[in-house]
């Protein structure tokens, strides 16, 4: 599968296997990907790069915030940016999530992955 667009996402995710393994597969469709173990390193990559179109994030992670509260630091800092939450331990109602977001759960495809990355950047 090649990304329909190629976006800049934001990977947050504290289990660094899954965090390599996630960095590749988008790299490998074309999707620049940049990475951090927690919500406070992602805050401080951010304020660094103001060309993040997507916000990927687990929800459960140690550091200040959870994903949640870290999309919704994001989602105040820049209204523009695509949101995808995961988790394998909580259930999220899609529709109770802002516009512009997603919530895949654990385990995941990763075609579903990209696609849902694709359709936040129409």
């Amino acid at each position: 599968m090649v990304a329909s667009n190629s976006a800049v996402v934001l990977i947050v995710e504290d289990e660094p296997l899954i965090r390599f393994n996630i960095l590749d597969v988008l790299e490998d469709v074309g999707h620049v990907a940049l990475e951090a173990a927690n919500a406070d390193e992602a805050m401080v990559v951010l304020k660094g790069r103001q060309d993040v179109d997507i916000l990927f994030t687990d929800v459960n992670m140690a550091g200040s915030m959870d994903g949640i509260q870290l999309a919704k630091r994001v989602r105040a800092m820049r209204p523009n940016i695509g949101i995808i939450i995961t988790s394998g331990m909580v259930r999220l109602d899609p529709m109770a999530l802002p516009a512009n977001a997603a919530f895949l759960p654990k385990p995941y495809m990763h075609d579903t992955l990209i696609s849902t990355i694709d359709s936040l950047m129409a």
